[in-house]
């Protein structure tokens, strides 16, 4: 069985995968991350949103053996070590941006990659076209948008 070397949150890990394994199974199963969830199985939803080498990717639609020698980042390394939360954690929780908190690990992810490839900011409508992809039944998206605003100047400030 092929062998896929890579760094989450951090971590150097080498773990034995069939060919056909996806990167979220790899992350949930065989890593125990389970805060990247798996929703729809069709790149529909957004749930499964990790980063891969600093880019947003669907965990859903990418095999494990093509994250070999990548460094993946998942919502349970976003935090800083001490438990501090990223800026864009801090205001989804500050602006009730979650309901269920079944699509928030995703779409956090995704946020943080959106606002950080718009150092010029973004406006709300840039925001709400940026999160097209990422689904949420329950919030109406309203404080989700607030909260990647609020976030903004923060991450922008580091």
């Amino acid at each position: 069985m092929p062998q896929v070397t890579l760094t989450v949150n951090g971590k150097s890990a080498t773990v034995e995968v069939e060919g056909r394994t996806l990167l979220v199974e790899l992350l949930r199963d065989k890593l125990g991350l389970t805060g990247t969830h798996v929703g729809c199985d069709t790149s529909q939803c957004g749930a499964c949103v990790v980063h891969v080498d600093g880019t947003s990717v669907k965990s859903c639609t990418m095999l494990a053996l093509q994250a070999d020698g990548a460094k993946v980042t998942t919502i349970e390394g976003l935090a800083a070590a001490d438990g501090t939360l990223h800026p864009m954690q801090e205001m989804f929780r500050e602006h009730h941006a979650l309901q269920c908190g079944f699509c928030t690990p995703g779409m956090v992810m995704a946020a943080v990659d959106l606002v950080a490839k718009n150092p010029q900011g973004l406006s709300e409508a840039e925001i709400r076209e940026g999160l097209e992809g990422n689904l949420c039944r329950c919030t109406g998206y309203h404080n989700i948008v607030k909260a990647i605003d609020a976030a903004q100047p923060l991450m922008h400030a580091k």
